[in-house]
């Protein structure tokens, strides 16, 4: 069974940074690209980054290029999302999500393109 579980999300200040961690069971983790998405209260699930199975390739949503990375390390199951120089329009749940496709170069930058996901970490930005 796969399981995808959150963590690490909080209020912060705005400039401030947070480190959120996605743990992965119930699969071979390092045969799958992560991604990462985020939700605020009346829009959308939107992208926010993803890696590549081998952590080679990243792609990022252009409002978080600069200030997020993404990372992964296949020995610990985990995927990483740093936040930094955060703002309050970056104010959401945070979802870690798995890619349908097995091996993908590049992850998918849309929530259709993904068939597992966390249960959401809230990160709210005050300013």
């Amino acid at each position: 069974q796969v399981t995808l579980v959150e963590s690490g999300g909080g209020l912060v200040q705005a400039g401030g940074s947070l480190t959120l961690s996605c743990a992965a069971s119930g699969y071979t983790f390092s045969n799958y690209g992560m991604g990462w998405f985020r939700q605020a209260p009346g829009k959308e699930r939107e992208f926010v980054a993803a890696i590549s199975w081998a952590g080679r390739s990243t792609n990022y949503a252009e409002s978080v290029k600069g200030r997020f990375t993404i990372s992964r390390d296949n020995a610990k199951n985990i995927v990483y999302l740093q936040m930094n120089s955060l703002k309050p329009e970056d104010t959401a749940v945070y979802y870690c999500a798995r890619p349908t496709q097995i091996f993908g170069a590049r992850p998918p930058m849309v929530a259709p393109g993904y068939n597992y996901w966390g249960q959401g970490t809230q990160v709210t930005v005050s300013s």
